[in-house]
């Protein structure tokens, strides 16, 4: 069987320097990297379409709103890539950091992180009552700044050892909050208010299930991965959605010469550590290409699948993603501020560090949780191109959900009823802060149905073969060298076999960081 780009061209391609299985962000950048360095390159896509996880889909029929299904924000893709790249891609920052809605002493209202130091000073008073809770702020994320300056630039170099990156960092109170304790035990030294210590703790639980002193510290990576991006924390808009970034990425790979075949599921590797056999299927049979490395965008499973290896454990998801499409937001209870900014940050539900407390333990002993956590925010506020012009014209906008705290597990038994179960309570949550029903604001599609759709973790490891649903592959590592990770973080036991997905150590996120390294250790052999 031919290798063929897409469904075009009948050039047949027997070998080839690198062969990459897997056409998401990372497997396109590292087919980019290899082909601009001269090397012949094959990526092997089973989908129809590039991009992975980091695509943009119109998901509701006949209705012209081009949404980031999965992954929808940018902060770990380095400026390094693009510019090597030369990628025609941009993001927006958001304005508006995050607000929280609660209720205090029998009256709505929230904390609305965003505007400038001096806004955000007085909504800290205005939530706590004094300036403690806002230098508190002001110093622990001085802090996280500083870390992340001095760790993000670590990631598209070769992996540091522990002593290394703390003496990169040069900060033992950060080093000890951040590396070595608990991080509940850093956010209730600092913190006082339940409410502010729910908003820091969440960057350490999304796509996570952890409690605040889980004594594996798994919590702490993700904090960590959460607050480093791009030297600063800051996560940002993707201009045209997240398939804005993939289809960049695609055009610079074939621009440099790499051939992209889609419709080829991988299905085999046999490697003897100097050449590889790849074996992959598509809708006309079987074929074979014969490559000096192989590169796989896919978990740590699929890459023991391919090879023949003994699989490592999946690490379970614990996430709900909702898609919407309104017609207009909704009002707020707290009317002292606008929904537009209450949306355009990340708007917190239910994610009192009490709260996401006992959501983690119900979820634990096996129930949903009774108040699910989410966290809302909407693209079309920063960036409208996403929609046509016509829903633009309208005041449509978009809302994307991430709900914590429910894992995999808890699917198993009925995947749609629980999904649905969980998606009703999860609206619940968010109507309590609305002066009017989110569903009252949802769009319609072509046929009449609201615009929503809900993923569950067994839906994302159906739909994108992400083990037990987990959107980082597995547990994410930390960004230092430990016995067996190799150089770059990529390397596996076969040493012309490569892990580029978001499994690899410094993984997780769109960030394309794997496909760098990866693209930089077969350069270097």
């Amino acid at each position: 069987m031919p290798v063929r780009e897409g469904h075009e061209g009948n050039q047949r391609h027997e070998r080839y320097d690198a062969v990459i299985v897997g056409g998401g962000h990372n497997g396109l950048v590292a087919a980019a990297y290899l082909a601009r360095a001269g090397r012949s390159v094959l990526l092997l896509e089973r989908l129809d379409h590039t991009g992975g996880a980091a695509v943009s889909t119109r998901p509701f029929a006949g209705v012209d709103a081009r949404l980031s299904r999965y992954s929808y924000l940018v902060s770990l893709l380095p400026r390094k890539i693009v510019r090597d790249l030369g990628l025609d891609f941009r993001v927006r920052a958001r304005t508006v950091s995050s607000y929280t809605p609660v209720e205090r002493h029998g009256r709505p209202t929230g904390l609305l992180v965003g505007g400038g130091e001096r806004r955000t000073r007085e909504a800290f008073a205005r939530l706590t009552g004094s300036d403690r809770e806002f230098e508190a702020w002001q110093r622990f994320y001085g802090m996280t700044g500083r870390v992340a300056q001095r760790v993000f630039p670590t990631l598209t170099e070769p992996l540091p050892t522990r002593d290394d990156l703390r003496r990169r960092i040069d900060d033992e109170e950060a080093w000890r909050a951040l590396f070595e304790e608990p991080i509940g035990a850093a956010i209730e030294a600092r913190f006082t208010d339940d409410l502010v210590r729910g908003v820091v703790l969440t960057d350490a639980l999304i796509g996570t299930f952890a409690d605040a002193h889980d004594t594996s510290l798994k919590q702490n990576r993700c904090f960590l991965y959460h607050v480093i991006g791009g030297g600063t924390g800051a996560w940002d808009v993707p201009v045209g959605g997240m398939g804005a970034l993939t289809d960049a990425l695609a055009g610079a790979a074939r621009a440099a010469g790499a051939v992209i075949a889609t419709g080829r599921e991988a299905v085999r590797i046999d490697t003897d550590g100097r050449a590889a056999e790849v074996t992959f299927r598509g809708a006309d049979g079987e074929g074979t290409v014969f490559a000096r490395h192989v590169l796989v965008n896919a978990s740590p499973q699929e890459l023991a699948r391919l090879t023949g290896d003994t699989p490592p454990a999946p690490a379970e998801g614990a996430q709900l993603k909702v898609n919407m499409l309104l017609t207009r937001l909704p009002a707020l209870r707290d009317t002292g501020v606008d929904p537009r900014e209450a949306f355009s940050g990340t708007f917190h539900i239910a994610e009192g560090y009490r709260q996401l407390a006992t959501a983690h333990a119900q979820a634990a002993a096996g129930s949903l949780p009774a108040a699910p956590p989410s966290e809302i925010y909407c693209h079309s506020l920063t960036d409208p191109t996403i929609l046509g012009r016509d829903l633009v014209e309208r005041g449509y906008q978009t809302l994307t959900l991430f709900g914590l705290h429910t894992p995999a597990r808890l699917f198993e038994e009925d995947n749609d009823a629980v999904r649905e179960e969980l998606l009703k309570s999860t609206l619940a949550q968010l109507d309590a802060h609305l002066a009017e029903p989110v569903e009252n604001c949802l769009a319609t599609d072509a046929d009449g149905r609201p615009c929503i759709e809900a993923r569950s973790p067994l839906d994302l490891e159906r739909d994108l073969r992400l083990p037990g649903g987990n959107i980082f592959h597995r547990e994410l590592a930390w960004p230092y060298a430990q016995e067996g990770t190799g150089r770059w973080g990529v390397e596996t036991r076969h040493a012309n076999v490569l892990l580029c997905g978001s499994g690899a150590v410094r993984g997780g996120g769109v960030s394309g960081v794997p496909g760098h390294n990866a693209a930089m250790a077969v350069l270097e052999g």
